[in-house]
């Protein structure tokens, strides 16, 4: 995409996560000429919800067009309800979490299956297993670092979306994701979204491992809705 028609890059991170997690495919998408902005989502207050990190995103929105809203992961759940109270151009999944209407996260395991894959987080060495399969260990140290604590205080209520946003959607699989895997992720975002996945290379944190993967699909993504 030509600097003549940048686009506005809203990157949502995961859960527990930050903005730390797109800063290496931040820097990719500006050199194409977007601007770009990670969010924090404050997610380490048990006062906040759905609706309270969807209205940190909005705030950044304001005043900016050529909208393209990203959800890594948990940030799936954050994207749509966004694209419901702004208006977007695009809604981009990155390995992302994919609710329904009205349903709640703590429902979201149990609901699409995700539960019957019996995957244990119990110790740090399961989740560099699970979630860091493919990065380097200096990058496995640093998410660690830049790792926050997530109240879910409030993950039983519904979620504020009420219905699919009425927006061009694509989503992106990673084949070597160990937490949402592309053998459960294929039929969920057929099954939901209505969509065919658009597979690249990288485990669950792919804008880490594989950030020139995911910049080029994003930067695809909106050279061929604006042209």
């Amino acid at each position: 995409m030509t600097s003549g028609n940048p686009a506005n890059f809203i990157l949502i991170h995961g859960g527990g996560s930050s903005s730390w997690d797109w800063h290496r495919v931040a820097p990719l998408l500006r050199e194409r000429g977007h601007h770009v902005v990670a969010v924090d989502l404050p997610i380490e207050d048990d006062a906040n919800g759905m609706s309270e990190y969807a209205d940190a995103v909005v705030a950044e929105c304001r005043g900016l067009s050529n909208l393209v809203i990203v959800g890594h992961s948990f940030g799936g759940q954050i994207a749509p309800v966004v694209c419901s109270r702004v208006e977007a151009d695009l809604l981009v999944y990155l390995s992302g979490m994919v609710p329904l209407p009205g349903e709640s996260f703590a429902q979201w395991w149990s609901t699409t299956g995700h539960d019957a894959l019996n995957i244990t987080l119990d110790t740090r060495q399961q989740e560099i297993d699970v979630f860091m399969n493919d990065l380097s260990p200096e990058l496995v140290a640093e998410a660690f670092e830049h790792a926050r604590d997530h109240a879910f205080a409030r993950a039983g209520e519904p979620s504020p979306l009420t219905e699919q946003p009425d927006v061009p959607t694509r989503f992106i699989l990673c084949r070597d994701d160990r937490f949402f895997p592309p053998e459960f992720m294929r039929p969920l975002v057929a099954e939901r979204l209505g969509l065919t996945p658009d597979e690249i290379d990288g485990g669950h944190l792919a804008a880490l491992s594989n950030p020139r993967g995911v910049a080029d699909r994003l930067d695809r993504y909106w050279s061929e809705l604006a042209g």
